[in-house]
């Protein structure tokens, strides 16, 4: 059996809440740039209300109960900054910011993270530049 590695994950409250803005939306996506609006929190658009570019990482994608998966991509300069994360999409009560859909529902998306342990440091080639074994 093989196991695929992922670098981002969902939450099952905050997948429940993607199945009922999808239906509402469309597809959807999450963006995390850490610019202005809301620090770095992921920002969750209908597809194509936001385009992602060349400086832009594809994280991966949600499996959240829907016919189509729920791409996630991070900003370059916080990749870099958080590369050696696996990070988890939640949701929490209250409001983020007006630009992301979830907004008018009373709830906002959150991150939480973890080191990535040596098995996906090593998957992802990370595990050369990683943490000393002195």
């Amino acid at each position: 059996m093989t196991t695929t590695l992922s670098r981002v994950a969902v939450t099952d409250a905050a997948a429940a809440l993607l199945r009922q803005l999808t239906a509402q939306h469309g597809p959807l996506m999450f963006h995390q740039s850490g610019g202005c609006c809301d620090g770095s929190a992921p920002m969750c658009y209908p597809v194509g209300m936001f385009l992602t570019g060349s400086s832009d990482v594809k994280l991966g994608d949600l499996a959240v109960g829907l016919d189509d998966e729920i791409e996630v991509f991070i900003s370059e300069s916080q990749f870099e900054y958080w590369k050696y994360t696996h990070r988890t999409i939640d949701v929490v009560p209250g409001r983020g910011a007006g630009l992301s859909v979830e907004g008018p529902t009373g709830n906002r998306f959150i991150i939480r993270s973890r080191m990535l342990t040596d098995a996906e440091l090593e998957a992802f080639g990370l595990a050369s530049t990683s943490r000393s074994t002195d």
